[in-house]
Formats: structure tokens, sequence, C-alpha cells
């Protein structure tokens, strides 16, 4: 007992002493750049924080089916908080609603549901992005791209029209996205203030095939765009090749969103696009926000991150910056990767020495025990040997010798041996009246208490008495019941109960066959 309070004792030292680590899934609704950006700096702010994360990231690859399975995965895994960039708002909200009646808190960014049923929020202003974006798009100078006044040229079956108003396309994002729909608001406002601006809107998918075909179909229809808003730089890639193919390059000024190196940030430098916008990650502040909710610290549940224009005169400075924050992202994780790897190593390391302790210590106690069972032989032995040295005295001594005759009788007084049936028949009779009041009494329950199997039990009684269990059973019952009538005031019913009868009119009829005559007339008598 001793040694298990003291292994309990230790196991909760340990557990005392380690860190709490935080449990933080993660749902991504699908890959990019951008938001492997953002997985790399939230993997980075595992451990940079007071309190300690441990961050599983999760990709849907814009399936909002494998979403909704990869959420209840996530929640049934024992994390502590789930963030989630829905994939599509309305379909994602019963997901959601089941991860928080669990008590998980849950938060959304870049991305919302169509529910409020959220603990926080964190990403970027959509409808700031789409009008800045759109301000940005009318700010515009077209005179390289028009040349000279009046000028016309045929593109694929269709006009290009120098002397026409500035002609503005959006192309959006899946509109079942709330970046989408929010960014569509912010740029369509823009436009609503500028009636002489002639302006579209396309509904496209995110992807960079989808946007291409879009422009190719308006330029041949004879409606070129001066100026084409995307809704990323993905898009904006898809728009420039169609540029390129249809022979127009240079005529066509394209506008992104999200700015990031080796992509959006590239385009501006290279002069593919006009423009991109820096819609900001952060993923630190994602870890933040969370570890502040898991630890009760306060926050705000409206987050909204800044980013920043990107132009051909900002571009270079603004890629240098990006890059630099980058490479700090990746080296903190590698060089958490080899924390993570060490303490793994301490863990086990601290685990053994633990052990080693226990082991220590356990045998310590095991030679304490040893050497006081020892001693209590010892003194066992001591003590035997003294009482055998009494007793040979006892019967060598002469005087003893008659005072043991006192208390051992010769053996023409002792009493004769009795067969093994004699004794088989007592401890039947004892365990017959020890259960006879039990009208359920089985012999297998009876041939149990003695030792013996039920044919056993039968072979037995049958050779000793001439009557099987059943008969001898009811035998003695019936003597018992005869006794009690006589000897008695107690009525039929009561007697034939005690003696094991189920029924007194069973009983009665036993009796009289037994008796030749029934109870009642022999308690008349």
């Amino acid at each position: 007992m001793k040694i298990k309070i003291l292994l309990a004792a230790l196991i909760l030292l340990a557990s005392c002493s380690a860190e709490k680590t935080y449990k933080i899934g993660v749902s991504q609704c699908g890959t990019g750049q951008w938001r492997d950006k953002v997985n790399k700096e939230m993997l980075a702010a595992q451990h940079v924080y007071d309190e300690s994360a441990k961050v599983s990231i999760a990709c849907a690859y814009d399936d909002t089916e494998l979403q909704i399975r990869q959420i209840d995965s996530l929640a049934s895994s024992g994390i502590d908080l789930l963030v989630v960039a829905p994939n599509e708002a309305a379909p994602i909200a019963d997901a959601i609603a089941k991860v928080r009646q669990r008590g998980i808190p849950v938060i959304y960014f870049d991305r919302k549901a169509t529910n409020d049923d959220y603990t926080a929020f964190i990403g970027g202003s959509n409808e700031e992005v789409g009008r800045v974006m759109g301000r940005y798009a009318l700010s515009l100078d077209l005179r390289d791209s028009r040349k000279e006044e009046g000028n016309s040229r045929n593109v694929e079956g269709g006009m290009w029209n120098e002397k026409c108003a500035k002609r503005v396309m959006e192309i959006t994002g899946s509109m079942s996205s709330s970046p989408a729909q929010e960014r569509h608001v912010g740029f369509a406002s823009v436009m609503a203030e500028h009636p002489e601006v002639s302006y579209v809107c396309k509904e496209a998918d995110w992807t960079s095939d989808k946007a291409c075909s879009i422009v190719e179909e308006e330029v041949k229809s004879g409606k070129c765009p001066d100026i084409v808003f995307c809704h990323n730089d993905g898009m904006a890639t898809g728009v420039y090749k169609a540029v390129v193919e249809l022979g127009i390059e240079g005529r066509i000024k394209i506008i992104g969103i999200d700015g990031l190196p080796g992509e959006g940030i590239e385009y501006v430098q290279f002069g593919h696009q006009e423009g991109s916008y820096v819609y900001p990650t952060h993923g630190h502040k994602i870890i933040r926000l969370a570890l502040d909710i898991l630890t009760g610290k306060p926050y705000e549940r409206e987050n909204i991150l800044q980013g920043m224009l990107v132009t051909p005169e900002n571009a270079n400075i603004v890629d240098l910056n990006i890059r630099e924050l980058m490479e700090q992202s990746e080296g903190l994780i590698s060089i958490q990767d080899k924390l993570e790897n060490s303490l793994v190593h301490y863990d086990t390391q601290r685990k053994i020495l633990i052990g080693s302790l226990v082991a220590i210590i356990v045998l310590i106690i095991a030679v304490i025990i040893a050497c006081r069972g020892w001693l209590q032989t010892r003194k066992a032995i001591r003590q035997r040997q003294a009482l055998n040295e009494e007793q040979m005295l006892f019967y060598t001594d002469a005087s003893n010798r008659k005072l043991r005759e006192i208390f051992v009788k010769p053996e023409d007084e002792l009493p004769p041996p009795r067969s093994q049936d004699m004794l088989f028949a007592e401890q039947l009779n004892e365990a017959i009246r020890e259960n006879m009041s039990n009208p359920n009494l089985k012999m297998d329950e009876l041939g149990e208490q003695l030792g013996l199997s039920r044919v056993q039990l039968y072979r037995k009684v049958k050779a000793i008495t001439g009557q099987t269990p059943v008969e001898l059973l009811r035998q003695m019952r019936l003597q018992k019941a005869y006794a009690l009538l006589t000897s008695t005031t107690k009525n039929v019913a009561e007697i034939a109960y005690e003696v094991g009868f189920g029924t007194p009119g069973y009983f009665s009829t036993c009796f009289k066959k037994q008796f030749g005559k029934y109870p009642t007339d022999l308690r008349a008598e």
C-alpha cells in the first residue's frame, strides 16, 4: 500500500511539472500561397508566447463536404479550440453549431459562416479592400493603353473603341463565400458613385482558367474592358494570359488581391498587373487570439487586420519586407522543430530518471520489508525451539507424565471409529435440515454442499437408505411437520411453509399418503 501511494505521488509530481499545451485545430478551406503563408505563421507562433500551443491543420481543398467531415474529426480529437476558414458560408454553419455545442470555442478567420454563433473573428475587412481597389481602379490613367484619341482596333472579331468611357470589369470569386460577397459590395459601392463608368461584374470560382475564359468572351464580343479587377492574384494571371493570347497586351490594366512574393507583387514588378492588395495573413495574431480565449484573458470579438495597396512605385520595398518576414517565420518553424525534438529527448530522459528513482525507492522498501521478515522469522524459530524444549521436558519428566494422564485418555476409552456411510448420513441429515424450509431446493445444490454431483448423490443416498434423495427429503419434511403438529399451536399452512412445501394443499395430500390421515385430523385428535 505504501508503495502505491508513493508511486501515485511521483506521477502527480511529474504531471504538475509539465507545461499545459493547448490543442488548436485549424480547418483551411483550400490551398494556395496566401493560405500556405497563414499556415506557416500559425505554426511558427506555437511556442512564441508564454502559453504553449499545438496546431493541427486540415485542408479541405475547396470541398465543402470534406471540410464538414474534417471539422467533426477535429472536434472529436480533443482540441481545445477550432479555427475555421469556411469554404462556403451556409453549408458549414451546422457543423460549427455542433462544435459549439461541445463547448469548444470557434474562431473564424478570413471568412465567416451565416450563423452568429462563434467566439471571435479575425481577418481583413473585405468591404474596405473592395473600396480601396475600386478607388485605385478609377485613379488609373488610361492614356498609355488608348494611345491616340479616336483610334480603333479589331480584336478577334470585336472592336476596341478608344472613344468610349472608362470600362471596368470585376471578376469575383465564388459568391457563396463571404470574402467574395464583401469585396463585391465594397467595389460596387465605389462604382455606384461614378455613373459615367461602364461597370460590369462577372462571377468566377477563384481559378485563373475561369477568369481567362471570361475575359476572352468579353473581348471577342466587342466589350473589351479597360480595367479588370480580380478578387485574387491567381485569377489576375488568367486575365493576363487571355490578354497575351489575344495580342492586346498593355491594353487592359489588371489589378488583384493577395499581394504575395512570387505572385501578386512579382506581377506588379514585371508590369503584368497595375496593382495588388496585400491581404493580411498575420497567423501569429490568430494564435495569440486563440490563447487569450483559452486562458481567459480579455479579447475583442471582431479583429480587423490592416493590409496595404501594392503599386509599381512601392512593389520592391513591399516585396523585400514580406520576404524577410516569411524567412523569419520559416526560421522560427525550423528552430521550433529542433526545440520540440530536444524537448522530446528531454522528456524521455526525465521519464527515465523518474523511473530510476521510483525503482530505487521500491528496492529500498523491498530490502526493508525483507529485513523485517527475516527478523520475524528468526524470532518465530526461537519461539518454536523454546516450545519444543518445554514439550520435551513435559513428556520426559516423571512428574509431568502423571499430569499428562489427566489430559490424554488411553486408547480403550476413545470413541469407536465410525464408517464413512455413517459420517455421510450425518452430513446429509444436517444439510437437509438446514435447507428444509426452502421450497425451491434442488438436488444439484444439495449435492454441491456435500461435494457430490447429482448422480453421485442419487447413488449414495439410494445405496444407504433405499430411497431417492427427493423421497428422503419429502419424508424428513413430513416427519418434521408431524412433530410440529403435535407439539405447537401453529396452523397447518404455517407448518407446511416452514417444512418447505409450496402449498398447504400439496402438503396435506403428501401427509395423508405418508401417515394415513390429514394434518387436520391429527390436530383434531
